[in-house]
């Protein structure tokens, strides 16, 4: 790290591009990089992969430009940087200041302008006649504000463990659960047809690799939802959202 950080403050940000928790981070990130980065902070992000699919170069590149990524991505398929940083799951994020001392780290979702006051402070301290500070970034969602009462979603559903759900397993997955949303961790191409609460909700048309709304709420609340595949998807899991009471 001294030599990466020679220069200023380093964001080492662990991600995957399918997970929920990871795609949830990363408009804050997408913020954190447009605002600091012309101040002297590098963002540097590691693609560490939970599924096949995400060890892709090709694949990783659509599924980042899908999300409007704009700081660079590294690829870390056999996991030796998620093992050497210690991570605890996605996101990871780690704050390196000038010269290589670790600031600031945060596991899991949450805490986002903790965050940035950290990048704010090292920044600081890095450099002398830093241009103004913009105020921290208001919360993107009613669940990520100081004091929120958030509700924990439902369990992760995982159809298979080393391979994904597709058309020929039969009958549409059709399961209950409590949350702000549901999303689809898939890949292929073709659509996924939805419904919710025992009504027409919409049709998703999966094009590649990532994740995928299903159905999104305002607020926590238990829900039934059903896919059905058509063409080639498949999927690996179905991931709940947290949300406010």
């Amino acid at each position: 790290m001294p030599v990466l950080t020679a220069k200023g403050p380093v964001l080492v940000h662990f991600l995957d591009y399918s997970q929920l928790n990871s795609v949830r981070t990363l408009p804050y990130l997408n913020e954190w990089h447009r605002r600091y980065v012309p101040m002297g902070l590098r963002v540097l992000g590691v693609q560490a992969p939970r599924f096949p699919f995400g060890a892709d170069p090709a694949a990783t590149e659509r599924g980042l430009a899908r999300l409007e990524v704009g700081f660079p991505v590294v690829i870390d398929d056999r996991k030796l940087l998620w093992t050497g940083y210690g991570c605890e799951g996605w996101p990871s994020l780690f704050l390196w200041g000038r010269g290589g001392i670790l600031r600031w780290f945060h596991f899991g979702e949450g805490d986002y302008a903790g965050t940035e006051e950290a990048i704010q402070a090292a920044l600081g301290a890095a450099f002398e006649n830093l241009p103004e500070l913009p105020a921290v970034m208001d919360p993107i969602r009613a669940s990520d504000a100081p004091g929120a009462e958030v509700m924990p979603p439902g369990q992760e559903l995982v159809p298979f463990e080393d391979r994904p759900w597709t058309v020929d397993d039969g009958q549409a997955f059709d399961v209950e659960y409590e949350g702000g949303g549901a999303y689809a961790t898939a890949e292929g191409s073709g659509q996924l047809k939805i419904t919710l609460d025992g009504q027409p909700h919409a049709e998703v048309e999966v094009d590649g690799p990532g994740l995928y709304p299903l159905a999104e709420h305002d607020r926590h609340g238990a829900h039934r939802i059903g896919i059905e595949l058509s063409g080639s998807p498949a999927i690996w899991s179905v991931s709940f959202a947290p949300a406010v009471a």
